[in-house]
């Protein structure tokens, strides 16, 4: 029903930055979270960052301090703003909203560090 879209990866160099954006395909405003994984090569799918409906945020100890989780419900769209990039944040990045029995998940965009 509810359509995530992903996009914003790319490859950059080690300590480059990079936007990804979540474009959902209707209002954002009544998920109760959204939030964005990442899934390395050969690695399991990990949350980095989440976002709840009341505004509070929270990070993965690995990329703290270096990205940053937002939104604007108006374009029903979620951020994420990575800084500092380092090669070990080469994965696939997921975005998913979640309601109280549903969650939604997109396609994954690839963000590939390398010098």
């Amino acid at each position: 029903q509810v359509q995530l879209v992903e996009s914003g990866g790319g490859l950059v160099e080690p300590g480059g930055s990079l936007r990804l954006s979540c474009a959902a395909s209707s209002s954002i405003v009544t998920f109760y979270r959204m939030a964005w994984y990442r899934q390395g090569p050969g690695k399991q799918r990990d949350l980095v960052a989440m976002l709840t409906n009341s505004g509070s945020t929270s990070y993965a100890d690995s990329v703290k301090g270096r990205f940053t989780i937002s939104r604007d419900n108006a374009r029903n769209t979620l951020y994420l703003q990575m800084n500092s990039l380092k090669p070990e944040d080469t994965a696939v990045y997921y975005c998913t909203a979640n309601e109280v029995l549903t969650s939604y998940w997109g396609q994954g965009t690839q963000v590939t560090v390398s010098s």
